[in-house]
């Protein structure tokens, strides 16, 4: 599998993740990843986040849509 591939599927695990943990829809996620860029977000962190658990990537999520403001991480 070659990084773009890897890339992809750390996108579509976070975005599950995220649907999974804020009680989203799949389409809500991918609305909340778009709005707030989060795809681009994984794109760059990668050589990182491929080393690290798909939780600690998500904290990073988190912490990034945070710091941009998103509501649904306040609460």
């Amino acid at each position: 599998m070659n990084e773009s591939e890897q890339i992809l599927f750390m996108q579509i695990r976070l975005l599950r993740m995220t649907a999974a943990k804020f009680s989203l829809t799949l389409k809500h996620a991918a609305q909340l990843f778009g709005k707030y860029d989060v795809l681009q977000f994984i794109r760059n962190g990668f050589g990182i986040f491929h080393v690290e658990s798909d939780a600690a990537v998500f904290e990073e999520v988190k912490d990034f849509l945070k710091s941009k403001g998103a509501t649904i991480c306040n609460s």
